[in-house]
């Protein structure tokens, strides 16, 4: 683990990024009380990440605390899904 500066990556981003890309983890520091971990996103985070996806999960989440669901046998798994 490699720890730095805010004005070292500043600095030197592009070195820093590359090693994250090599799996190297890298922390900047902040001040004395605040640190940020680098790691990289994938296509399948940013997805995660969308404001209309996280919305949608969090509707999700509230209508199932609420009652509002549908039991789905598994023998019916297939016709539901079109398979």
């Amino acid at each position: 683990m490699l720890v730095i500066s805010s004005k070292e990556f500043r600095d030197n981003q592009k070195k820093y990024f590359d090693l994250v890309d090599q799996n190297q983890q890298v922390i900047v520091q902040r001040g004395k009380n605040r640190s940020y971990a680098l790691v990289p996103i994938h296509e399948q985070d940013r997805f995660f990440l969308d404001p209309k996806v996280i919305e949608e999960v969090r509707e999700g989440i509230e209508e199932y605390k609420s009652g509002k669901t549908t039991k789905v046998e598994k023998n019916d798994l297939d016709q539901l899904l079109g398979l």
